[in-house]
C-alpha cells in the first residue's frame, strides 16, 4: 500500500505569503533607494529625470540603509511596518509636491518624482498592510 503526501501550498490570495514578500520587497527596495541617492549626487541635473537636491539624496540613502538593515536583520513584521511607513511618506511627498508643502522646496521635486512617489508609495502601503494583516494572525 502506498502513501500519498499532500503538500500545502500557498496561493497569492493567501495572506501568509505577504509576510515573506515584504522582506523580499525590502531587500530589493532598500538597496535601490541607496543607489538612487548616490546617483542623485553623480548625475548632472540636465540628464536626471528625478530631483538631484542634496537633502533628497541624503534622505534616500539614509532610508535605504535603514530599510536594508531591517530586511536583513529583523522580523518580517518590521519589514512590513517599514514598507507602510515609507509608502505613506512617499504618498505624502506626492501631495506635498502638488500642494507646495514641506519638503517640496527643499527636495525640488520633478514630475517623475511625483509619479514614482504615487506608484511606489501605493505599492509599499498595500504590501505592508497585507504583511501586517498576515503577521497579526500568527
Amino acid at each position: 500500500m502506498s502513501t500519498v503526501t499532500v503538500e500545502r501550498t500557498t496561493s497569492p490570495a493567501d495572506p501568509s505569503v505577504w509576510v515573506g514578500r515584504n522582506v523580499s520587497l525590502l531587500k530589493l527596495f532598500g538597496p535601490v533607494l541607496i543607489v538612487v541617492g548616490v546617483l542623485g549626487f553623480v548625475l548632472p541635473p540636465a540628464v536626471a529625470l528625478t530631483s538631484g537636491a542634496a537633502p533628497y539624496n541624503v534622505f534616500h540613502i539614509a532610508f535605504g540603509l535603514l530599510g536594508t538593515a531591517l530586511a536583513f536583520k529583523s522580523a518580517p513584521r518590521h519589514a512590513a511596518v517599514f514598507n507602510v511607513a515609507f509608502g505613506a511618506i512617499d504618498l505624502y511627498q506626492a501631495a506635498a509636491s502638488f500642494a507646495h508643502l514641506p519638503p517640496a522646496a527643499l527636495f525640488a521635486y520633478k514630475p517623475a518624482d511625483d509619479v514614482l512617489h504615487v506608484v511606489i508609495g501605493a505599492a509599499l502601503v498595500g504590501a505592508g498592510l497585507l504583511g501586517l494583516r498576515s503577521t497579526a494572525r500568527t
